[in-house]
This record gives structure tokens, C-alpha cells and sequence, in this order.
């Protein structure tokens, strides 16, 4: 539990860990632009520099790959699909808003029932294709938690001759990613959803495929992106970066509470469905839906209780809408509105899984009570 919550939205952002604050606090007192050559600026670089080293590591980015700091994988999505030299840019339909919004005229890649990319539509789409293309496909969906297959898309794409960006914001530190053996071109990362801090992102650029700068002004981040860095956030995350690829391996073991409460919610519920279940997902993940049961109304019961969960992605300004990824996936409107997303973390316990079960049964119940004597 997190300070007397139970909080299980770990896919929305989780928890800093403890030597990220440490540093963090230090680096907070500390003067020092990085572009400023005097002895506090030529620490703020090395500082800058051991944590875009760090973040290479996670990624096994190569030699020739280039990381560009951002203020979040929203920003960073947006600097490949906008700055790449691309007339088409195709993403698949279950993508992050910051890829889905950040041109006119993205062209969708349908997902089947379960959530993951039509490879066979993507073929299609490029067929006969002669323009510089895009493709965006995302490695885990941030909803279901679903694993695409990334590496058939590259297949297609060396095919068809296109470009690959990759958001990996839900793989890092869940499952192994590899930037050389995927052989995507971009590949987006973000700070808070590995125990570093809010406001830090970065895109990576294999084998030197710059982009068009989206902020202009300064020579940072070798000329791709303008603006002071800030310095205890890129600390934050370079360092949550190492201590995820130390964890990747206890990550796998929150399997065992996701699996858990999926069977305890089917024992209480049997009509509860569970999204992407037959497709590979993340250990941490798990969304699913009780017919007749709305979100809106499970969401406030259970942050009234103390528990924090969600419907879908965290990307809107706190409203509960039916997820967008569902109706891609096909799931009729009644259904994705009753949808929940339980995410665990690297400090979930099984006493928070308890608590979510005992306060979701509850639910479930009372508002059983109420039909049966309406």
C-alpha cells in the first residue's frame, strides 16, 4: 500500500523508488546549467550524460544510436511521428493519444478481437506503396497490457521499405527490449512508469535517423530538441532506469497477483470478462469488464474505499470515458463502459491485491442486492 492507499495504477504512473528520490533531493540544491561551461555546468553534463548512458543500457542502444531528453513520452511520440521525414505515418488503432493526435492524416492499423495489430491489414495498407513512410506500433498496450508483435511488423516494414517508431513506455523494465534486435527506428521511453520521475522522456534514434526538431531556440540535445534540461529529473530517470534492468526479473512474479485476482474476480463475478487474455500481456496488467457494472460508478465506490485503480489510459483530465482501445478492439460500447484496469508495481503487495478483491466483492454484491429487489 501507498501512504494508507491501496494503489493499483501503476500503468498510469508508479511510485518513485527511494535512491531516485535520494538523488533527486541532492541534484535539487545543486547549481548548474549544462550548457554553461564553468565547473557546476560541466557537472550538470556529466550528470546528464551518465543517465542517457544508463537509459542506453535498458535498451541495449548501440553505438551509433542517439537519446534525446524530452518532458515526457507524449512529447517524445510526438518528435517521431511529427519530425520524422515521412509523407504517410500508419499507427496502429490501439496507440497512445500523443501518437494517434500529432499530425493530420494518420492512416489506422486495425487490431483484431484481442488486441493486437492486423498484420495482414498492415500488408495491405502498403501495398504498392512509393512514398516515405511510418509506421508507429506500440510494444505493450498501455490498457490491456498486451505484447505486440513487433517483430513481424518489421518484417513488413523492411518489405515495404518504411520507417518503424515503437512507443515502449509499458515494456521497459516488464519484459527484455532490445532496440538492435527489434530494428525499429524510434523507440519512445518514459521516466515515471519505472520508478523515475514525472516530466522526464526520451526518444531513441537508432543508427543516427534524426528528426525534425519540435522546439526551437537552443542547441540542446544535439539540436533535436531546444530548452534547458532539467537535470534532477533526467538524474531520476536515468538512475530508475539501471535499477529497472537489476528488477526485470521480480517484475515477471507480479504475474502471480495479477493471475490471482483474475481468478478471485471470475469465482465472484462469472460473467466478468477479461481483455487481451488470450493474446500475450505483461505480468502487471489486467483489464477487464462486469456487464451492467459502470466504471464511472465502480471507480468513485473504490476511491471512496481508498482504492486506486482506473478505466483506461491516464492521458485526459480526470474524466471517465469508455476506452477508446476496447471500441478498437471491437468491444461493444455497454461492455468497454464497464471496464476496469488493474496495474500492480514494484512495490505492489499481495495485501494490496486483497484489498482490491474485498472491496470490488463488496461492490459486486451490493449493487446485486439493489437489482434483486428492484
Amino acid at each position: 500500500m501507498t501512504q494508507n492507499l491501496t494503489y493499483l495504477d501503476h500503468n498510469a504512473t508508479t511510485p518513485l523508488k527511494p535512491a531516485v528520490v535520494e538523488v533527486m533531493q541532492a541534484l535539487l540544491a545543486a547549481p548548474g546549467n549544462a550548457s554553461a561551461a564553468h565547473k557546476a555546468g560541466r557537472a550538470a553534463r556529466a550528470t546528464i550524460e551518465q543517465a542517457r548512458d544508463r537509459i542506453a543500457k535498458l535498451v541495449n542502444a548501440g553505438p551509433q544510436a542517439v537519446i534525446v531528453f524530452t518532458s515526457g513520452a507524449s512529447e517524445a511520440n510526438n518528435l517521431a511521428v511529427r519530425g520524422a521525414a515521412c509523407e504517410r505515418v500508419l499507427a496502429a488503432a490501439v496507440e497512445h493519444p500523443s501518437v494517434l493526435q500529432a499530425r493530420d492524416g494518420i492512416e489506422i492499423i486495425p487490431v483484431l478481437p484481442n488486441g493486437v495489430t492486423d498484420l495482414a491489414a498492415l500488408d495491405r495498407m502498403l501495398e504498392g506503396n512509393t512514398a516515405q513512410t511510418l509506421i508507429s506500433v506500440m510494444l505493450v498496450n498501455n490498457e490491456t497490457g498486451v505484447i505486440q508483435p513487433l517483430d513481424r511488423v518489421m518484417e513488413i516494414a523492411k518489405k515495404r521499405g518504411a520507417l518503424v517508431h515503437c512507443d515502449a513506455v509499458q515494456a521497459v523494465g516488464r519484459i527484455p527490449v532490445d532496440i538492435q534486435k527489434l530494428g525499429v527506428d524510434y523507440m519512445t521511453l518514459s521516466s515515471h512508469k519505472i520508478g523515475g520521475p514525472q516530466g522526464a522522456g526520451a526518444l531513441v534514434m537508432a543508427n543516427c535517423v534524426s528528426v525534425t526538431p519540435q522546439i526551437a531556440g537552443g542547441g540542446q540535445e544535439k539540436n533535436m530538441r531546444a530548452g534547458t534540461e532539467n537535470v534532477p529529473a533526467i538524474a531520476g530517470f536515468g538512475l530508475a532506469a539501471q535499477l529497472a534492468v537489476a528488477d526485470r526479473e521480480r517484475y515477471q512474479k507480479l504475474a502471480v497477483l495479477r493471475d490471482d485476482v483474475e481468478t478471485e474476480l471470475k469465482k465472484i463475478a462469472p460473467a466478468v470478462i477479461v481483455f487481451g487474455r488470450d493474446a500475450p500481456r505483461v505480468a502487471n496488467t489486467l483489464m477487464f469488464a462486469a456487464p451492467g457494472l459502470a466504471a464511472d460508478m465502480q471507480m468513485i465506490a473504490l476511491d471512496l474505499a481508498g482504492v486506486c485503480v482506473s478505466n483506461g489510459s491516464a492521458c485526459g483530465s480526470g474524466t471517465v470515458k469508455a476506452s477508446r482501445v476496447l471500441k478498437a478492439m471491437g468491444v461493444a460500447d455497454d461492455i468497454a463502459s464497464c471496464a476496469l484496469r488493474v496495474s500492480f508495481g514494484w512495490n505492489s503487495t499481495q495485501a494490496d491485491a486483497d484489498m482490491f478483491l474485498k472491496k470490488w466483492a463488496e461492490l459486486y454484491q451490493r449493487t446485486q442486492k439493489r437489482a434483486s429487489h428492484g
